[in-house]
């Protein structure tokens, strides 16, 4: 698996550009972030066509690339778990209108559930629900690669925030505790913001989980 990772927007999302290897052309993207403007770069530079953008959540830094992206690449298929799909036609819950500067995409393609598999561009990721950042926060897990796109759950020595529309933190909290803390330790994470840790490294050091 080729993972490219794209620093975007004012909030500086990780968006996670995936291929089954490095001469593969069609990729699936893992958020989009606030500014497309370099994934559509990247994309451009390396000739890469997106099949599908996998949202790990509905908050505005990793959705508002969407419209961008969408409009260039008019067949990219749009993947969300089913109790986060109003977070894109909702501009309260997605807290842009928080931000002062309301957004609203159109509808996900396909509304996904615990335990789907998303397979797109030749990538096999499996759907972890780890609500608690919202109601809909997803993981994705690439088990054979030993690899797990985070998005807001897990961070290195950190963990997602809860004071936002839909917000838990006990339910953030367990979910990073019996969803992702039981894989194996040198499972790499890739996470919405920041840098790449492992599971072993988060489960020995990370403070919020202690």
């Amino acid at each position: 698996m080729k993972i490219n990772r794209l620093v975007l927007g004012e909030f500086q999302t990780n968006c996670y550009v995936v291929r089954q290897n490095d001469e593969a052309t069609d990729c699936l993207v893992v958020d989009t972030g606030l500014d497309a403007g370099g994934l559509l770069r990247f994309l451009d530079q390396h000739e890469l066509t997106p099949r599908a953008v996998v949202l790990t959540h509905g908050h505005v830094d990793h959705i508002v690339g969407l419209e961008a992206l969408s409009g260039y690449f008019a067949e990219v298929k749009v993947y969300i778990h089913k109790l986060d799909a109003n977070l894109l036609t909702d501009p309260e819950a997605n807290i842009s209108a928080f931000a002062g500067q309301p957004f609203t995409t159109k509808p996900a393609d396909v509304l996904l559930e615990d335990g789907d598999t998303v397979t797109e561009a030749g990538v096999t990721l499996k759907v972890l629900h780890t609500p608690g950042h919202t109601p809909g926060g997803i993981c994705l897990y690439a088990e054979a690669e030993g690899i797990l796109f985070s998005g807001d759950t897990l961070f290195a020595d950190g963990v997602g925030r809860t004071d936002f529309f839909g917000g838990d933190s006990e339910q953030l909290l367990a979910s990073i505790r019996t969803r992702l803390l039981g894989l194996p330790a040198e499972t790499a994470v890739y996470p919405g913001h920041a840098m790449r840790t492992t599971i072993g490294r988060e489960k020995a050091c990370n403070p919020f989980l202690a």
